[in-house]
C-alpha cells in the first residue's frame, strides 16, 4: 500500500540523520515518531487515501506503520558527520562515477570485535612485564592476579553484552551505554574517566614502544648515553631518553591520525598480524622447550645473580696451558689480577656456579617457584634453594656487580601493573557504529576474546621468567624460531595499540562534547569537515604528553588501571540497576546475565582499585565526583530514560509507603508548606515575596508546594494553566525554592483553592502548613470575594488540622538579597498553639536575611496570674527548648470599655448587617457611605473624652482620615442623631427607620432574630447598642494592639497568634475587622495559627 498524505499531514520521521538543536549541539538520531526533522521526500508525500480516513486527524503525530517500518529499515548509526560529509562531497563534485555512496556498516564478529579485542589485550604489558610479574609474584601469586583480573573483565563483558543487546547502540560505544543507562551525570563522569584512561593507555603504549626500541633493538640510538653509568644515574638517563623519543613518536602518531584515520585502519591489520605471529611463536617455543630446553646460562656467586656485563666467563680463574689465569670476574671483585690480590670477602667465601635460566617444564621449576619473592629496591636477586656463606655483620661491597631490584615490589603493585594487560575488552563495543549487527557481534566477539586471552594468561603464569637477560627479552628467548620475532612483534604491537588509543580517545571526547553535558568541553565537539575531531586530538596529545613526561611504564600503568576499573565498575552497576529495577524497556537479547554477577563484577572492580593503589583510587574517584557535581549544577539537563531516574522513582515510592505508616514524631516535624498565590491576567504571580518568605523560612529543606488556581474549564483554559505553571516554576527557580508547583483549573477560585488544600501532596508526603497572603483591599466592595475566600481558607485549615501562616503587608517583607544587621523578631505568645510561634523564628534565623536579628518573646498575664513566676517558667521552658530569646511578661488589667471601642463596634456591626439587606448600586453605595462617614466622625468626636482623643489621635485618626470607608458602610439619614451611650442599660434595642438588623440572642438560647421598628419622625434611625460579644472582642483587639504597638513598633517582624474564624458565616466582616484592629500600626506581621499538634519538644 502506498503512503500518501495531504499537505497539512506530513510525516515527522528521521531517517539516519543528525538533528542539530538551537545551541548547535547535535541530538541523538532516532527512527521513531516525534522527531524534529524529516526528509524532503517524506514531506512531499500527500495523503489522499480513503482507507485511513478515520485516523486522518492524527497523522501529524501518529504516522503510518508502513512509513515507520521503512524508516527503521533505512536507519543508520554511522558516526556523526560522516554521512553528511560524503553527501556534501557528492553535491560539490557532481555525479562523478568515481564517488562511491556511503556504505552501511559491514564489519562482522571476527574483524569488528574479536580481533580488535585481541590486539588491545595482547599489548605492551604482555611482552615487557608479564614474565617479570611471574618471576616476582611466583606461580601462586601470579595465578591469583591473573584470575582476579580476568574474572573482572569477564563479568564486565557479560554486563556489557546485556546492555549492548538492549536496543540499537549507535556510534559511541561504552560511553553511550553508560550515559544512557546511568544518566548524564554518571555518564559524563565515567566518560571522562574512560577518556583519560584511553589517553594514558596511549602514553603507556608509546613508552613500551620506546623501551623496546632503546633496550632491545637499537641501544646505540640513545641520546643520553647509559653505558658506563650505574644506579640512579643510569635510571635518569633512560628516563630522559624515554621522554625525548616518546615526545617525537607521539607527535608522529598524532600527525598520522590527523592526516586520516583510514591509514590507521589499514595498518591495524598489519599490527594485528604481528601480534598473532608473536603469540604463535611463544606457543611454539614453549612446546620446543619441553623437549629441548634452550641454552640460557645464568651465572651465580653463591646464591647471588651476577650481571652479565661484569664477566666474560662464569668462573673465577681458568686453566690455560697448566697456568692459572684470573678472569674478568676476578678483576671485578679483587684489587688486582694476581692470585694473591685482596678480594671481596663474599667473593672469597663462595663459589661460582652456572645454571640454566629456562630449565624446561619437566625440571620441577613449578614447585620451586610456587610462592613469590618480593624485593625492596636495591636488594640483590638471590636464587632460592642455594646456600651461601655470608657474614651478616660485614657490609655488602661491589653491589653493582649483582642483579639488583630496580623497584620495590609487592603484591598490589603487581596487580596495578598487570591489569592494563587485560583491558581492551571494549574495543569491539567502541566500534559499534561500524558493525553489521552490534547486538550479535559484541557479546560473542568480546566473550570469545576474553576467553582466549585469559587462557593464555593463566597458562603463562605457570612459568617463571625474568624481565631480560643478556640484553634480550626472556619471552623472546623462549620464542621459536628466533627471538627477533617477539622483539619486532611487540614493537609493532605497541605502535598499533598507541595509534588505536590516539584514534579512539578523541572520538570519545567528541561524543561527550557533542552531547553538551559538560559546557566547557563543547569546543572539542568541532572538527574538520568530515567530522574528524581536530581539537579533541590536540587535547588528547597534550594529556598523553603528561604520561610521556612521567616516562616510567610502571608508574603510568596504575594510573590508567584506575580509570579503566572505574569505567568497568559503572558498566556492572548499570546492568545490575536495570535488572533490579525491571524497567519495561530492559529487554536484552543476551540472556546469560544476572544482577548478582554484575554486583560481583562491580565489587571486584572497586576492590582492585584500592588493591592497586589506594591513593590513585581516591584521586580518580575525586575527579569523577567533581565532574559529576559540575554536570549536576552547571551541565545541560538531559532526559535519557536512565536508571538513576528509575532509582529515584523506586526510592520515592518506598519512602512514600513508609510515610503512610503514621504521622512524623514531634522531633521530625518541620513545616511542609503549601503556598497559595494568585496570578494576574498574564499568569504572573502577584505576591512574589511569598516565595521569598518561604525560602527564608525553610532554607531549602522539607516540602514546598506553590499552588494557584485558574478560573474556567480544563478544556478551555489548559494553556493558561500551563503558562501559570511555568511562571511558578520560573519564580521558584529565581528565589531558589526547591519544591513543586501545582495549578488547578476550577469553575471558581474558591473551589480551586479548596481543591489545592485537599489534594496537595501525595500520600504521606503532604503539606502540614498553609501560607496565604492577607487580602489587603478587602474593605472595598469589589474585593469582598477576596476576604470571603480568605476566611474559608482559615476555616478549611482548621478543619483539616493544618497550621496557617498569614503574612500581612507582604510587599514590605525583605527579599533574599537583603540583610538585617540588627533588630528583633518579636513573638507574642498569647495562647498555646503547639509551639509554632517558638519554632518559626528559630527557622527564620537560620537564613542569612534574619541571622543578625535577636528573638524576643512576650506573653500576656491576666489579673490572677503571677507574672514573676510566669517569667521564670518561660525562661526555663526556653532553656529546655535550646532557644535563645529575651523574655518579657506584659500585664493586662481589666479595664472599662471605652466609648471609642463602643462606637467602633457599633459602626462595624451596622455596616456588616445593613449592607447585606440593601441592594444598592455602586454609585448609591458610595454616596450613602460618604454621608454615614461624615455623621459618624461627628458622633465619635462628641462621645470620646479628651483622654481618649489624645490616645487615639495619632493611630486611629490618621487611618480614619485616609480611609473614610474604613469606619462605616451603613445607611444613615441626613438628620441622624447620636447613638445611645453604652452606659445606658435601658437603651432601646430595636432599630428605627424601617431597616432590619441581626442580633445574637444567646441568653435566650435562640438564633439570630430580625428586629424591626417603624420609623418615627425626628428620632434616630439606628437607636441600638452593639452585640456584647463583638464589643468584648473589639475591646481585646484594641487593648492587645495598644500593648503590641508600644513594645514592638520597631521590630523587624512580629509573630502573634491568629484568632479562630467565626463559626457563623454572618460574622465574616466582623472577623476581618478584629484582625485589622489587632495588627494596626505594625509594619510586618505574621499571623500564626497552629495545626492542633505539638511541633516542638524539650526531649532529645
Amino acid at each position: 500500500m502506498s503512503v500518501c498524505s495531504c499537505e497539512r499531514q506530513r510525516l515527522n520521521l528521521l531517517i539516519g540523520v543528525s538533528i542539530v538543536s538551537g545551541d548547535g549541539i547535535p541530538k541523538e538520531s532516532s527512527p521513531f515518531i516525534n522527531s524534529s526533522a524529516a526528509s524532503d521526500a517524506e514531506k512531499s508525500q500527500q495523503y489522499d487515501g480513503k482507507n485511513m480516513a478515520l485516523f486522518e486527524e492524527e497523522m501529524d503525530t501518529s504516522p503510518m506503520v508502513s512509513s515507520l517500518l521503512s524508516s527503521l529499515a533505512n536507519y543508520s548509526n554511522l558516526p556523526t558527520g560522516s554521512k553528511e560529509h560524503e553527501e556534501a562531497e557528492n553535491i560539490e563534485e557532481g555525479a562523478r562515477p568515481s564517488k562511491k555512496p556511503v556504505k552501511a556498516p559491514q564489519l562482522g564478529t571476527l574483524m569488528g570485535v574479536y580481533l580488535p579485542c585481541i590486539q588491545n589485550i595482547f599489548g605492551v604489558i604482555l611482552f615487557l612485564r608479564m614474565t617479570w610479574m611471574v618471576g616476582i609474584g611466583g606461580v601462586f601469586g601470579s595465578f591469583i592476579i591473573v584470575f582476579m583480573c580476568c574474572s573482572t573483565t569477564m563479568l564486565t563483558a557479560i554486563s556489557m553484552s546485556a546492555i549492548a543487546t538492549n536496543g540499537v547502540v549507535p556510534a559511541g560505544g561504552s560511553y553511550y551505554m553508560i550515559s544512557r543507562s546511568l544518566g548524564p551525570e554518571f555518564g559524563g563522569a565515567v566518560g571522562i574517566c574512560f577518556y583519560l584512561g584511553t589517553t594514558f593507555a596511549g602514553a603507556m603504549y608509546i613508552l613500551g614502544c620506546i623501551e623496546i626500541l632503546l633496550i632491545y633493538i637499537i641501544p646505540q640510538a640513545a641520546i643520553f648515553k647509559i653505558e658506563g653509568l650505574e644506579g640512579p644515574e643510569a635510571e635518569l638517563a633512560l628516563l630522559n631518553n624515554m621522554r625525548v623519543y616518546g615526545t617525537l613518536v607521539l607527535s608522529l602518531m598524532a600527525l598520522v591520525v590527523f592526516v586520516g584515520v583510514k591509514y590507521v585502519n589499514k595498518l591495524a591489520l598489519l599490527f594485528l598480524a604481528c601480534v598473532i605471529l608473536s603469540i604463535l611463536a611463544v606457543y611454539a617455543g614453549v612446546i620446543k622447550t619441553a623437549i629441548d630446553p634452550p641454552v640460557f646460562p645464568v651465572c651465580l656467586l653463591g646464591n647471588r645473580t651476577l650481571v652479565s656485563k661484569g664477566y666474560d666467563i662464569c668462573a673465577k680463574v681458568i686453566e690455560i696451558d697448566n697456568e692459572t689465569i684470573t678472569t674478568k670476574l676476578w678483576r671485578s671483585f679483587c684489587d688486582s689480577e694476581y692470585l694473591n690480590a685482596t678480594c671481596d670477602e663474599y667473593f672469597t667465601n663462595n663459589n661460582i656456579t652456572e645454571i640454566q635460566g629456562i630449565p624446561g617444564v619437566t625440571s620441577g621449576i613449578l614447585a620451586e617457584n610456587l610462592f613469590g619473592n618480593y624485593l625492596e629496591k636495591g636488594m640483590i636477586l638471590e636464587k632460592r634453594g642455594l646456600s651461601s656463606d655470608v657474614d651478616p655483620d660485614s657490609p655488602t661491597t661491589s653491589s653493582n656487580r649483582y642483579v639488583l631490584a630496580d623497584i620495590t615490589s609487592f603484591f598490589t603493585l603487581l596487580v596495578g601493573i598487570y591489569f592494563p594487560s587485560v583491558t581492551g575488552i571494549m574495543a569491539g563495543s567502541n566500534r559499534s557504529g561500524d558493525l553489521r549487527d552490534a547486538q550479535k557481534s559484541i557479546p560473542i566477539g568480546t566473550i570469545a576474546a576474553i576467553t582466549t586471552t585469559s587462557t593464555y594468561f593463566v597458562f603463562t603464569s605457570l612459568y617463571r621468567f625474568g624481565e631480560g637477560v643478556n640484553g634480550n627479552l626472556v619471552i623472546g628467548t623462549l620464542a621459536w624460531p628466533s627471538p627477533w620475532v617477539i622483539v619486532f612483534g611487540s614493537f609493532f604491537s605497541t605502535c598499533g595499540a598507541g595509534l588505536q588509543s590516539l584514534t579512539g580517545a578523541p572520538r570519545l571526547l567528541q561524543a561527550i562534547s557533542r552531547d553538551g553535558i559538560i559546557p566547557f568541553l563543547r569546543v572539542f565537539g568541532h572538527g574538520k569537515a568530515n567530522g574528524e575531531p581536530t581539537w579533541a586530538l590536540l587535547l588528547t596529545a597534550c594529556i598523553c604528553e603528561i604520561g610521556i613526561i612521567i616516562a616510567s611504564l610502571d608508574l603510568v600503568a596504575p594510573i590508567l588501571s584506575m580509570f579503566f576499573l572505574m569505567c568497568y565498575m559503572f558498566v556492572n552497576l548499570a546492568c545490575a540497576l536495570q535488572t533490579l529495577l525491571r524497567t519495561p524497556n530492559w529487554r536484552p537479547r543476551f540472556k546469560f546475565y544476572h544482577w548478582a554477577l554484575s554486583f560481583l563484577g562491580m565489587s571486584l572492580c572497586l576492590s582492585l582499585m584500592f588493591i592497586c593503589s589506594w591513593y590513585y583510587a581516591i584521586i580518580a574517584m575525586g575527579i569523577a565526583t567533581c565532574i559529576y557535581k559540575y554536570i549536576e549544577f552547571c551541565g545541560a539537563e538531559k532526559e535519557w530514560g536512565d536508571g538513576i531516574r528509575g532509582i529515584s522513582l523506586s526510592a520515592a515510592r518506598f519512602a512514600l509507603m513508609r510515610l503512610e505508616e503514621g504521622p512524623p514524631h514531634t522531633k521530625n516535624w518541620r513545616p511542609q508548606i503549601l503556598v497559595l498565590v494568585s496570578v494576574d491576567s498574564e499568569q504572573n504571580v502577584e505576591q512574589p515575596r511569598l516565595i521569598s518568605l518561604t525560602n527564608q523560612l525553610k532554607a531549602g529543606k522539607g516540602l514546598t508546594i506553590v499552588g494557584t488556581s485558574v478560573q474556567g474549564t480544563f478544556l478551555d483554559n489548559y494553556t493558561e494553566a500551563q503558562r501559570a505553571d511555568q511562571s511558578l516554576r520560573k519564580l521558584m527557580e529565581t528565589e531558589k525554592v526547591k519544591g513543586f508547583s501545582q495549578v488547578v483549573i476550577s469553575s471558581n477560585l474558591r473551589d480551586g483553592t479548596s481543591h489545592l488544600i485537599q489534594v496537595g501532596g501525595l500520600g504521606g508526603l503532604k503539606h502540614n502548613t498553609v501560607m496565604v497572603s492577607w487580602p489587603r483591599n478587602w474593605k472595598q466592595p469589589e474585593y469582598h470575594h477576596q476576604f470571603r475566600n480568605f476566611i474559608e481558607v482559615v476555616r478549611e485549615t482548621t478543619v483539616a488540622s493544618l497550621a496557617l501562616l498569614v503574612p500581612k503587608n507582604i510587599s514590605s517583607y525583605p527579599s533574599n538579597g537583603e540583610r538585617f544587621t540588627e533588630g528583633h523578631i518579636d513573638v507574642w505568645w498569647i495562647v498555646h498553639d503547639g509551639g509554632m510561634l517558638m519554632l518559626l523564628p528559630f527557622l527564620l534565623r537560620q537564613h542569612k536575611v534574619w541571622r543578625k536579628c535577636k528573638m524576643r518573646i512576650f506573653t500576656v498575664a491576666q489579673m490572677d496570674d503571677n507574672s514573676i513566676q510566669m517569667k521564670k517558667d518561660l525562661i526555663t521552658f526556653l532553656y529546655h527548648l535550646r532557644i535563645d530569646a529575651a523574655v518579657e511578661v506584659v500585664e493586662m488589667h481589666d479595664g472599662d470599655i471605652s466609648a471609642y471601642t463602643y462606637e467602633k463596634t457599633l459602626v462595624m456591626e451596622q455596616r456588616s448587617q445593613i449592607l447585606k439587606q440593601m441592594h444598592l448600586t455602586k454609585n448609591e453605595m458610595e454616596r450613602e457611605i460618604q454621608s454615614i462617614t461624615d455623621s459618624s466622625r461627628g458622633s465619635i468626636r462628641r462621645k470620646n473624652p479628651s483622654a481618649m482623643r489624645s490616645q487615639h489621635s495619632t493611630e486611629e485618626g490618621a487611618s480614619l482620615a485616609e480611609k473614610p470607608e474604613d469606619e462605616v458602610q451603613l445607611i444613615h439619614t441626613k438628620n441622624a442623631s447620636t447613638p445611645t451611650s453604652p452606659t445606658s442599660p435601658t437603651s432601646p434595642a430595636g432599630p428605627a427607620g424601617g431597616a432590619a438588623t441581626w442580633t445574637d440572642n444567646k441568653g435566650a438560647g435562640k438564633g439570630p432574630t430580625l428586629l424591626s421598628a417603624n420609623p418615627e419622625p425626628g428620632r434616630d434611625h439606628f437607636n441600638m447598642k452593639p452585640n456584647q460579644t463583638d464589643l468584648r472582642r473589639m475591646h481585646t483587639a484594641m487593648r492587645l494592639n495598644e500593648v503590641i504597638t508600644k513594645k514592638s513598633k520597631e521590630a523587624k517582624l512580629v509573630l502573634l497568634n491568629m484568632p479562630g474564624p467565626p463559626k457563623n458565616r454572618m460574622g465574616n466582616e466582623n472577623y476581618m475587622e478584629f484582625l485589622e484592629v489587632l495588627t494596626e500600626g505594625l509594619n510586618r506581621v505574621l499571623l500564626v495559627r497552629g495545626g492542633g499538634r505539638e511541633v516542638i519538644t524539650i526531649y532529645s
